[in-house]
């Protein structure tokens, strides 16, 4: 892992989580380690209505902190309810805490590969329908990261559970000077959550 990223995980303080998310965050935690006990694939496809910005960073930190904690038979996903573009500000914000990202798609909705560690497969990241092709299309959890998309789309097909994570949008703060902040504030918010996740996973 990037020695920058590393050292940025290694401070998120996992105690600041209130018992009340902690067990908001519980079922993702008994479905990644009850897959892992059944031998089973663990694919999570985290959701949020246009793809843009809380799916992905909860796409990235979740690859990227099972991979800090050594859990390697998992493939994390993201889509919307409608595909859109991946919010600049977002890319802006992986880069600032350690990863490295080039875009290999230069359109309306850019492709990005997103590298947490020198050997590892860098994540693709574009926005795309939850359903898209490139996703897991069967047994999956369908992890919905914004209310909207929770509320708006009650039958997720071929997931075989749905959990309801729901972080606030930082796009509340687009083009205000508060922006930089409430981003990097979000992208850590999910980067402490999912280090909590994965730590909790018992791999023997």
């Amino acid at each position: 892992m990037y020695q920058s990223l590393k050292d940025y995980i290694d401070i998120l303080d996992t105690s600041i989580i209130s018992n009340e998310r902690k067990s908001i965050l519980e079922p993702l935690i008994e479905y990644i380690q009850s897959q892992m006990d059944n031998n089973g694939p663990i694919n999570l496809n985290l959701i949020c209505t246009h793809n843009s910005r809380r799916s992905h960073l909860s796409q990235v930190w979740a690859q990227t902190l099972a991979f800090y904690y050594g859990i390697h038979d998992i493939q994390c996903y993201s889509g919307g309810t409608e595909a859109t573009a991946v919010f600049p500000k977002v890319i802006d914000t992986l880069i600032e805490q350690g990863f490295q990202i080039k875009a290999i798609s230069e359109c309306r909705n850019p492709v990005y590969a997103i590298k947490y560690d020198e050997n590892a497969n860098a994540i693709i990241a574009f926005s795309k329908s939850f359903d898209d092709s490139f996703n897991a299309q069967s047994n999956f959890a369908a992890v919905m990261t914004c209310s909207h998309a929770d509320e708006n789309c009650p039958f997720i097909p071929g997931a075989n559970q749905r959990i309801a994570l729901n972080y606030e949008d930082p796009k509340l703060f687009d083009g205000t000077p508060q922006q930089t902040e409430k981003y990097k504030e979000r992208s850590t918010q999910i980067a402490t959550e999912m280090k909590y996740v994965f730590s909790e996973i018992a791999k023997d």
